[in-house]
């Protein structure tokens, strides 16, 4: 086995948590990580309250479908905290129910409790466990590894960054984010239940992507039975920790210097099941999703019931608003509500009989329910008014565009680099360079293209980037 490091300090992040509030221009940031993306009314409604008592009331909904809440006003943060505990919004899922007065005893708890927040990064698709396309639900394995995060301790010193993905074949999914680790369910000719291929660094190959068959973070490395999928997890896991620096954060910085085989080998020696690997597993394509089935009525895998979606405006969403989501949930759904990668809300398990009621409810709070509404097709960061780092207020500048953006074009925009909104690579990005100035980006079929793409215009206003984003067919320019 190769030399290991035994550091279990957890590494740095400057990333939002339940404890973590940092510091922005309008504020205090506190993320709360939902298991599976799923919120409950009465959590939906102390939210709501929290955010009203203790911050400015703005609730986002993230690109790994989490909320944050923003304006956390100094001196509050505790409290704000706290109040999230109570509402079963920590990575126990619920509040010291122990009745244990034992000062000591609570504070260790608490401490070990919110080490264990940082790591909850398990991602599913909205509809994981309804999708009739699905080949398996991913939620037990989803909630089995949550459990294995939270009470194993050493796993408590991964990165605050570092993601997995369980992909079970739905077709509402997001297969563009990058994660450390992805398992995803494929066919097999031997079992009557389908394995979990596996990946590092990367996303599922996708059928009909010219990229998977070039693109080495696409490439699926073996397959396991799923009975075995968790304890795997766990391997690669504890694989990262034996080999990884301490400065490392993500499973790329380890592929940096290890290679794919060393890692792999390190992963067989700490498991006592087989890895499926032959040129069938490798050559595995899964098929595309449909990221428009978050908006509107689709059919459930359970008869007569539907999950309703809608998009939240630029993934904003506000006290008022998300108590009124919580009483859709209650009168026509199930009393949860699922949030989505794209930054849209979910009513799962509403019957046919109240899928009209229910798309006219959401639409009344302000969500988009169909594809057609260009909201649906528009990314934005907080931009200026809320960071330091933001050359444009973004959120501004995205509903001007909103009124001209063309039919069937989507578009980022960015006040910086950094790219917080999109964890994937949009068709085109708008990054800010001024007060409402933007250099246009496109990305083309380049299969490694990095970045943003190619640059086709710069330091364009909103009403210069519609009329360019009109016009066909591109044509970069000079820088």
């Amino acid at each position: 086995m190769p030399a290991v490091t035994t550091s279990t300090a957890p590494r740095p992040t400057a990333c939002p948590g339940l404890a973590r509030i940092v510091a922005a221009l309008d504020g205090g940031i506190c993320r709360i990580k939902l298991p599976c993306g799923e919120l409950s009314a009465e959590q939906a409604c102390a939210l709501a309250d929290a955010a009203g008592r203790y911050a400015s009331g703005v609730v986002d909904v993230t690109n790994r479908a989490n909320l944050q809440l923003r304006g956390v006003r100094s001196g509050d943060e505790s409290a704000l905290t706290q109040a999230l505990i109570d509402a079963g919004l920590g990575p126990d899922g619920r509040s010291d129910a122990s009745g244990s007065t034992d000062q000591t005893a609570q504070s260790s708890q608490s401490a070990t409790s919110l080490a264990a927040d940082d790591v909850r990064n398990v991602m599913v698709s909205p509809a994981a466990g309804r999708d009739p396309q699905a080949s398996i639900d991913t939620t037990p394995l989803a909630h089995d590894i949550l459990e294995r995060l939270r009470t194993d301790t050493r796993l408590h010193a991964l990165s605050a960054k570092f993601a997995l993905l369980l992909d079970g074949g739905e077709r509402l999914a997001m297969l563009d984010h990058p994660h450390d680790i992805w398992l995803a369910a494929m066919p097999s000719a031997h079992a009557e239940a389908p394995l979990f291929a596996f990946g590092l660094a990367g996303c599922p190959p996708v059928a009909g992507d010219g990229a998977a068959s070039c693109d080495v973070t696409r490439a699926t490395l073996a397959a396991v039975e799923p009975q075995h999928a968790g304890m795997l997890v766990a391997a690669l896991l504890h694989t990262f920790l034996d080999l990884a620096e301490p400065d490392m954060t993500r499973m790329r910085d380890l592929l940096g210097v290890r290679s794919v085989d060393e890692l792999m080998r390190h992963v067989e020696s700490r498991i006592d099941f087989p890895l499926v690997c032959h040129e069938s597993i490798r050559a595995w394509r899964r098929a595309p999703a449909d990221a428009s089935l978050r908006l509107g009525a689709h059919r459930q895998r359970t008869d007569d019931l539907y999950h309703v979606g809608g998009q939240a405006p630029l993934g904003r969403l506000n006290a008022a608003s998300l108590r009124g989501l919580a009483a859709l949930a209650r009168e026509l759904g199930n009393a949860t509500l699922r949030m989505t990668p794209w930054q849209s809300v979910l009513l799962p398990d509403v019957p046919s009989r109240h899928v009209t009621a229910a798309i006219d409810a959401l639409s009344a709070l302000g969500l988009a329910c169909r594809s057609g509404d260009p909201l649906t097709r528009l990314i934005a960061c907080t931009g200026s008014t809320g960071c330091a780092k933001g050359l444009a207020d973004t959120k501004a500048d995205a509903m001007q565009l909103a009124l001209r953006l063309p039919a069937g074009v989507d578009v980022h925009l960015s006040g910086c680099p950094r790219s917080c909104a999109a964890a994937h690579c949009a068709p085109h990005t708008l990054l800010a360079v001024a007060p409402g100035r933007y250099d246009l980006y496109q990305r083309d079929a380049l299969p490694l293209q990095s970045g943003f793409g190619c640059c086709v215009a710069r330091h364009m206003t909103i009403d210069e980037a519609a009329a360019h984003l009109s016009r066909q067919p591109w044509s970069p320019i000079d820088a």
